[in-house]
């Protein structure tokens, strides 16, 4: 008989899991106020040309250096404290922003702002990777996927709250501060945001998140590059929790290519282009509406779990998903450009939750640093791959049917392949009927 999980209401006011909510939270609310003056400073202003292919190689710049180095970082989350961890990158982001500021505050865009931009969404990587490693040590296991769905899918919203506060903090400096100052400013308040952050993690105690004493792993750091193997391998035994990975990372893969969609489509083809004002406030639009069905994702997922087991629900969400995108291949216009992003917000989040609970259930607190490492590089290349691939498909206007459809046909190819029952829903495996 499995334990009842606790509301989400009552997850929220749980001592032990309430400080990482409050770090987690703080941060990515912080990252809704750094993206949005990214944004605004690289893809919406009037004085660069947005393009395809420019914000592809965005993508690939933050993510793909972390993808090739993240397995040995993420060995560090097995090596020593993750509230450690946690603290000292919030403190790297906070340097980081501040030389961003500066450069920003100059109008300079080389490899400079490159480095930093790429240091400050690395540690960033860390961060939720050691907080993730670390919930099942602070959340009741019969919640745990409840728990999952709070942490993950509130602070997805944070971030959509966030990137809305970072606007009015815009549009307010923009009356007295030209453009660069006002960015400039922007990236001031988001290295604010991240001490807060820092200061809250440094009230968590230091093996609170783990991993415990006895778990440490000793010897040479450079043993890391060694070590990932162990986290493959212990994928390959649990193959299950492998394909929901998979599955995972296509997804997110697939919101990217989508977010580069509605980018061009808002900036280029619904607003005027010399109007980025207009543009960086249908995207909000677009990604408030994602927000809704991050939330309402998150809420189901347990009760779609009770109702139908989280093997087949992951699967049940990867159908919808792909579904709900088939609008974007009919027409493109704002309307159904935020019924497509509250879709794909909806079941990807149920995807996500769900298998991060998978994934933790299976994998010891001694492994979850390397296994969770592995994880992100996964999700990371493959949310390069799908940037790239919409780089060479959309037009400047982002008006496409085709990359809609590939995407919505790469939901169905893995849930009709990877998360078939007959390899995906595990004969004997109780989490499959009770979780």
């Amino acid at each position: 008989m499995q334990a009842k999980g606790l509301s989400f209401l009552e997850l929220m006011s749980d001592k032990a899991l309430r400080p990482l909510l409050r770090t987690r939270w703080t941060g990515q609310f912080t990252d809704g106020i750094f993206q949005s003056a990214l944004a605004s400073f690289v893809l919406f202003s009037p004085e660069r040309q947005a393009s395809a292919f420019s914000a592809a190689i965005a993508f690939a710049v933050v993510l793909l250096p972390y993808s090739i180095v993240g397995p040995m970082v993420g060995t560090l989350l097995d090596r020593f404290s993750r509230q450690r961890a946690v603290l000292y990158s919030n403190l790297i982001r906070v340097i980081a922003l501040l030389f961003i500021a500066l450069l920003i505050f100059q109008g300079q865009t080389g490899v400079e702002l490159t480095i930093f931009v790429l240091i400050a969404f690395g540690v960033n990587r860390l961060i939720l990777a050691g907080l993730s490693a670390g919930l099942p040590l602070v959340a009741p296991q019969s919640s745990l996927i409840a728990a999952n769905a709070l942490a993950v899918t509130g602070g997805s919203v944070w971030v959509v709250l966030g990137g809305g506060v970072g606007l009015l903090i815009r549009r307010f400096t923009d009356s007295f501060a030209n453009a660069d100052h006002a960015d400039g400013f922007l990236i001031l308040a988001a290295a604010t945001g991240y001490l807060i952050s820092a200061l809250l993690a440094a009230r968590m105690k230091k093996g609170e998140i783990g991993p415990a004493p006895h778990q440490i792993r000793k010897g040479s750091f450079l043993e890391g590059f060694i070590e990932v193997r162990e986290g493959f391998k212990f994928l390959a035994e649990h193959q299950d929790a492998a394909r929901g990975i998979l599955a995972t990372a296509i997804h997110r893969g697939g919101i990217t290519a989508l977010t580069l969609t509605a980018m061009l489509l808002e900036r280029n083809t619904f607003h005027d282009p010399k109007n980025s004002d207009a543009g960086l406030a249908g995207l909000s639009i677009a990604l408030s509406a994602a927000a809704v069905g991050f939330t309402i994702g998150a809420l189901v997922a347990p009760a779609g779990v009770r109702w139908t087991g989280r093997h087949r629900w992951i699967r049940i969400s990867m159908v919808a998903a792909a579904v709900g995108l088939l609008v974007l291949v009919i027409d493109r216009n704002q309307i159904l450009l935020c019924v497509a992003a509250f879709t794909s917000g909806l079941f990807g989040q149920s995807v996500k939750v769900t298998n991060d609970a998978l994934v933790q259930s299976k994998i010891s607190d001694e492994f979850r640093g390397r296994v969770f490492a592995v994880y992100d590089v996964v999700v990371n290349a493959s949310i390069v791959a799908f940037a790239v691939l919409a780089a060479l498909l959309l037009p400047q206007s982002g008006n496409s049917w085709l990359v809609p459809l590939l995407v919505a046909i790469s939901y169905y190819a893995i849930a009709a392949i990877a998360l078939r029952p007959s390899k995906f829903f595990l004969k004997g495996d109780s989490a499959t009927a009770t979780n």
